[in-house]
């Protein structure tokens, strides 16, 4: 596998730099840029709602943790 890493490597990026230069690699490039400047928008929005997420995990977790007796085993 080793000797067939830079030929796949070299092909890969070529591969890429090709798409790049093609109408459809400058479209989707294009794409990419003009949606950019909302992602710091989005990603607050979504990291609200995956923190309230959690918050409502940890709360139904701490409910269950207190319904729970704990079993204490008597060996001796």
């Amino acid at each position: 596998m080793r000797r067939w890493f830079l030929p796949l490597a070299i092909f890969g990026v070529g591969a890429v730099g090709a798409f790049a230069l093609s109408e459809a690699g400058q479209h989707t490039i294009r794409w990419m840029r003009d949606r950019l400047e909302d992602a710091p928008d989005q990603l607050l929005t979504w990291n609200e709602a995956a923190q309230r997420e959690l918050d409502r995990i940890e709360a139904t977790l701490n409910r269950i943790a207190e319904t729970i007796t704990p079993i204490h085993a008597d060996v001796m």
